[in-house]
């Protein structure tokens, strides 16, 4: 999928709504238990119930691995579900993978080739030859961390590396990687007053934002800094989406809680003339 693919539904849907799909069993709605996978029947009813709001889905990968082989089998088919009834739809493995070059060419086939995902995150911190491997892959993204959400975002992030911040020394030297096109990059919602100096870094790559809803990024804020003339973000929202609701009609709830960002979504597009 290309980034203009991308905007262009995102100005259909009037949404750049990303929804991660991180399932813990233990906050499903307990009915789901009994079924055969009920990981994937969680993430079944609540495709179908906000595709048509969402632009983007994220399974963060650990959530899936915890529970081992039948885990994995639930993630293998809920991208194949999305990838047969949704092509439109923008798939996140949410991986944070990065090693030595042969380990990260691996990875790389077993997210784009093997599992047909979109996009994978990945970590910089090993450098080009363990970032490239990725970025090989035709018409795939890596999505690469920048400036996180969480709090030890702090520890090495922002500290100061030749008068800048090592943030930004990622990302400036990230965009001479061959095939640099293909990068798009990772900035918490709870970061919003750096995303103007992410975004005149890279004025023209994509955002994956996580932080919006549970944990307390502000939407407009983050519009405020960080969108673009293709508006050029993802805004990821997870827990506040679909655990909206533990009953029977938690899907419904999801649904309505991914209306709830969508219609704030569709009035500043609105706003800024994006239609």
């Amino acid at each position: 999928m290309t980034h203009s693919e991308i905007t262009q539904a995102i100005l259909k849907k009037q949404s750049f709504l990303c929804i991660g799909l991180d399932v813990d069993l233990e906050k499903i709605p307990p009915h789901l238990l009994a079924e055969e996978d009920p990981i994937f029947a969680f993430n079944k009813a609540i495709i179908d119930a906000t595709h048509h709001l969402a632009v983007a889905y994220k399974p963060n990968t650990a959530f899936y691995e915890s529970y081992g082989l039948k885990g994995w089998r639930s993630l293998e088919r809920t991208i194949e579900y999305l990838n047969d009834k949704h092509p439109e739809i923008f798939t996140i493995a949410d991986a944070k993978r990065g090693d030595i070059g042969n380990t990260s060419s691996r990875y790389a086939k077993a997210f784009f080739e093997h599992m047909g995902f979109d996009s994978v995150t990945v970590a910089p911190y090993m450098g080009r030859d363990s970032v490239e491997p990725f970025l090989a892959f035709e018409n795939k993204h890596t999505i690469l961390l920048a400036l996180t959400s969480n709090g030890g975002a702090f520890d090495f992030q922002t500290k100061q590396v030749e008068d800048q911040a090592l943030f930004q020394s990622v990302i400036k030297t990230a965009m001479t990687y061959d095939h640099s096109d293909r990068l798009m990059f990772v900035v918490g919602a709870t970061k919003d007053e750096y995303l103007a100096q992410v975004r005149a870094l890279v004025p023209h790559a994509f955002l994956l934002v996580p932080g919006v809803g549970a944990q307390g990024g502000d939407l407009a804020a983050v519009c405020r800094h960080g969108m673009n003339e293709s508006v050029g973000l993802l805004v990821n929202s997870s827990r506040a989406i679909i655990y909206a609701s533990q009953g029977h009609d938690f899907a419904q709830a999801a649904a309505n809680a991914a209306q709830q960002m969508q219609q704030q979504m569709h009035q500043i597009l609105t706003e800024r003339g994006s239609r």
